[in-house]
């Protein structure tokens, strides 16, 4: 019995899924809360319920890590289980102060008034991932929907990055090592935390997987199908990561549409006509970039100076800051150069991105632009809010090495490597992707 490449990839996916039953609770940060309340409230609940709801999963995660420090902790593992005593101060907290503020009229939105008005606009503008979370919590309920949600992101990620290593005809076993990539690296853990970065992720690989089949599809047909369908799909993911993060899409088609302008120039520079797909590509990038510009401000999203504020402020916490973007350089200033005095203590982030570079660019150029583009969208949105203790900001830098790495293995890796009881069949025997076609 032969074990077809599919088998793999959803075998890799189950085992990874099984492997999150080991923490079904305590992945929550506190932004997660805003979109379960969201969530909660776009399945139906009315504000009371979606708050005692809300409180409920919030305090019993913050219970169960309370229970988990005190199991190894070394000085008071002795004592009793803080756990329960946690859980109750926490819903009493909560309880009063959020049941008090919906009876001053707090009921506006979707979200509960956990913080302030200002602060929660913000999550008022991305109800992509809410909507997301709706079936899941509706029919799971509200720990159970979260951890499955999150499981469905994350190893949809890792199929997403196995098809595009695929469409970049890349031999099975590299591809299947970029999709174990991305569940061990940063961006498997970050997927399945219930906040919008997993979501973003997928979509994003989404979208590079449309460049692929723009820069390196299959044209059996002749009639240029796989570019057709690759425009398409950068052009929807693109416009769902405005659902979710329009800040996102503002940077992924700002920076496909200079990879893409920055490929047709060497193109026509070489000699070579830009392509269709090319051009056609970098239209919708810079297109959707202006239009989600234009279509923030209509809908008055909050700008960049509400961001700013809110990251000088601690959540608008305190009052606004009278020379906030002189603050804001200097933060920037400290924030990239602890940032990079931490790296050269583990430079292990550094060397994978330079591995994955090289590899995407010397294999791919092309696409190599494009993964560049995608992954310095990440540097982008952690220069845009520098704090230190926040690093998941940065998971789409690691889409460089997740996709990079597995291009670089295929230049050794030619149709001679084969997985344990595979055949030899046309999806077996890939082309070796050893020079770049483009």
């Amino acid at each position: 019995m032969t074990a077809r490449p599919a088998a793999w990839v959803l075998l890799l996916a189950s085992l990874f899924g099984c492997l999150q039953l080991a923490n079904v609770t305590g992945r929550d940060t506190p932004d997660s809360r805003n979109y379960l309340s969201y969530a909660l409230s776009l399945g139906g609940a009315d504000k009371a319920e979606a708050v005692d709801r809300t409180v409920a999963y919030l305090c019993a995660s913050r219970g169960d890590l309370a229970s988990r420090g005190h199991s190894v902790d070394v000085g008071g593992f002795r004592g009793p289980d803080p756990g329960p005593e946690v859980r109750e101060e926490c819903r009493a907290h909560y309880g009063r102060i959020l049941h008090e503020r919906l009876r001053e009229g707090r009921t506006a939105g979707h979200t509960a008034p956990f913080m302030g008005e200002r602060f929660m606009r913000i999550f008022e503008a991305r109800p992509g991932y809410p909507v997301l979370l709706v079936p899941f919590v509706s029919l799971l309920g509200t720990v159970w929907g979260l951890w499955a949600a999150g499981v469905c992101v994350a190893a949809g990620g890792g199929v997403l990055v196995y098809l595009v290593l695929r469409t970049l005809r890349v031999p099975v076993v590299p591809a299947l090592v970029g999709q174990v990539l991305y569940y061990v690296l940063p961006t498997g853990v970050t997927a399945m935390r219930p906040m919008t970065e997993g979501t973003m992720t997928a979509l994003t690989l989404t979208a590079l997987w449309g460049c692929a089949l723009v820069l390196c599809g299959r044209r059996e047909d002749g009639r240029g199908a796989g570019r057709r369908a690759g425009v398409w799909l950068v052009a929807g993911s693109l416009a769902l990561l405005f659902a979710v993060k329009h800040s996102q899409a503002l940077f992924l088609g700002g920076c496909l549409a200079v990879a893409f302008g920055a490929v047709a120039w060497r193109r026509r520079r070489s000699g070579r006509p830009a392509g269709e797909g090319v051009a056609a590509v970098a239209a919708v990038t810079a297109g959707a970039a202006v239009c989600t510009v234009v279509a923030a401000r209509l809908l008055g999203y909050p700008s960049e100076h509400d961001s700013l504020q809110d990251l000088l402020t601690d959540h608008f916490a305190r009052p606004d800051r009278a020379d906030p973007w002189g603050e804001f350089w200097r933060l920037e200033a400290g924030f990239w150069a602890e940032w990079l005095r931490r790296q050269l203590l583990q430079p292990l982030f550094p060397a994978l991105l330079a591995a994955g570079a090289w590899g995407a660019l010397r294999q791919r150029p092309a696409f190599g632009a494009a993964l560049v583009a995608a992954a310095a969208t990440g540097v982008i949105s952690q220069a845009a809010h520098p704090d230190i203790a926040v690093d998941r900001l940065l998971v789409m830098a690691w889409l460089l090495p997740v996709l990079g790495v597995p291009l670089l293995l295929a230049r050794y890796a030619g149709p001679r490597v084969r997985l344990p009881g595979q055949s030899g069949g046309p999806l077996e025997r890939t082309p070796r992707a050893a020079r770049p076609v483009e």
